[in-house]
């Protein structure tokens, strides 16, 4: 019987007091069991600080067809949290840039399909200006809006948006700002 090695891309970091990093599990146990853990969100703006918005893929096992930030990721083991961003980017989006991380920040929400998310989520901003070249593994579609319009939509239909995208908006907009390169 052969014995299937963990692939550490398949280990995300788990979160314990301090947030330090005390053990490593893979994702979708981690959002069973609501075990909090370490993840990356990039939000991408252009010269007008308009905002690059991905839908996320209808294949996804939680958050599918919502739309949220540019992207999101979860470290992998033994990757930096910056390498992470970079790495989601460059995955999901096509491209990459200099990115400034801003803030961190915890939540626990349940998801309407049962996961758990309790995440701490270290968030990065970076400016672009030209049209991603999505992988559509991942994303079903992209557009750039500005924040108020971003802003509204939440209001109207808070049901078509990620619930991590709107606590950051809601709580963490003005540390939001978009750095100039």
């Amino acid at each position: 019987m052969e014995i299937k090695k963990q692939d550490d891309k398949d280990l995300i970091p788990l979160i314990g007091m301090k947030n330090k990093i005390v053990g490593f599990d893979k994702k979708e146990k981690i959002h069973i069991e609501g075990l909090l853990h370490s993840a990356v969100s990039v939000f991408i703006f252009n010269l007008e600080n308009d905002l690059m918005l991905q839908r996320r893929s209808s294949k996804k096992y939680h958050s599918s067809s919502l739309w949220t930030n540019t992207c999101c990721s979860h470290p992998r083991k033994n990757e930096s949290i910056l390498n992470a961003a970079h790495r989601c980017l460059i995955e999901e989006m096509g491209f990459d840039c200099f990115l400034e991380k801003k803030f961190s920040f915890t939540y626990h929400e349940f998801l309407s399909n049962g996961l758990i998310e309790n995440e701490l989520d270290h968030v990065f901003v970076g400016s672009y200006e030209e049209s991603p070249i999505i992988n559509f593994k991942e994303v079903d579609n992209w557009k750039w809006i500005s924040l108020n319009e971003l802003i509204e939509n939440i209001h109207d239909c808070p049901n078509s948006y990620t619930i991590w995208l709107q606590i950051i908006i809601k709580n963490y907009l003005n540390q939001l700002k978009c750095i100039k390169v």
